[in-house]
């Protein structure tokens, strides 16, 4: 058996130009904003996140997939004289956005621009919150359905008197 030359397969991509990175930078951004929506937050939620995402690009003056560990000085030195929440909310959007990024688009940025995705806030960095701070997923159909299911039993078992019915109609 000989040896044979292995041809790569991946499709030979043209270098994106400023304009592509501009157009998935809008769709990322629109994507973002319409995962967020499915998982059920609220209009006020995504546009404080959206805002502080803007702001955050407004600084940096570049897509935030480009945003580096060493931007962490962002949070320290420009953001120092803000209030705890603000800095908080902040960071949580950046880190949430970084994660969509991860999640559904780290192949196609990397392809576009040579860049592997990482959240610029490091875990040494990143400022503390409560409980709230990690990305929702929803529950599954499932899940709920088992959730009333064993809260009306629970209800049925726990009553003192048995479960209305309706009179018959007559």
């Amino acid at each position: 058996m000989a040896l044979a030359v292995v041809k790569d397969l991946r499709v030979v991509r043209a270098s994106a130009t400023a304009e592509d990175l501009e157009a998935l930078e809008t769709d990322v951004l629109a994507g973002f904003v319409l995962a967020r929506a499915a998982a059920g937050l609220s209009d006020g939620t995504i546009s404080s996140d959206v805002v502080h995402l803007e702001q955050a690009r407004a600084w940096l003056r570049r897509p935030l997939w480009e945003m580096e560990p060493a931007a962490a000085a962002y949070f320290g030195k420009v953001l120092r004289s803000t209030a705890k929440g603000t800095r908080l909310a902040r960071a949580q959007a950046i880190k949430t956005f970084f994660l969509f990024l991860e999640l559904r688009h780290e192949v196609e940025l990397h392809q576009m621009t040579g860049r592997v995705v990482e959240c610029p806030i490091e875990e040494m960095n990143r400022p503390r919150g409560g409980p709230l701070d990690r990305l929702r997923i929803p529950p599954t159909a499932e899940q709920v359905s088992r959730l009333f299911t064993g809260w009306r039993q629970g209800v049925a078992e726990s009553s003192p008197r048995p479960p209305a019915t309706t009179p018959p109609a007559g």
